[in-house]
């Protein structure tokens, strides 16, 4: 049976990237092998620590920057992550500075928000009902 084991998302630092999604997001740093110019950079969600790994991907492929770029410009996110409180979470992050693009409204069975993770993405935050 296959399962998902790491996804990833376009960053323009790591090191940014990395103070981001742990600091004010809240993940917790998994991996850090240094690849050369680049590392191996992966944060998990603090409750699920054997869980899916979320990859801080460099962002060195030129076609890859053009389509992380157009994704934002359309105001389209990258990838979701689930929470269990969309208005609390919100809440949260606007007092650590974060900027939403969307704030959190409903969409059928979901709420969801878009903010922006300061390295090139919108991340959708999103809460079923």
């Amino acid at each position: 049976m296959l399962k998902i084991y790491v996804t990833s998302v376009p960053v323009d630092d790591q090191e940014k990237a990395l103070a981001f999604y742990t600091k004010v997001l809240g993940f917790i740093k998994k991996k850090e092998v240094p690849l050369g110019e680049y590392k191996w950079l992966t944060v998990v969600a603090a409750d699920e620590q054997s869980g899916v790994e979320l990859l801080l991907e460099p962002m060195a492929f030129e076609p890859a920057k053009l389509y992380q770029q157009s994704l934002k410009e359309a105001g389209i996110p990258w990838t979701s992550f689930a929470v269990d409180n969309i208005e609390q979470e919100f809440e949260r992050l606007k007092k650590l500075g974060v900027e939403f693009s969307m704030a959190p409204k409903e969409a059928g069975t979901v709420k969801i928000a878009v903010l922006d993770d300061t390295c090139g993405n919108y991340i959708q935050l999103m809460q079923q009902l």
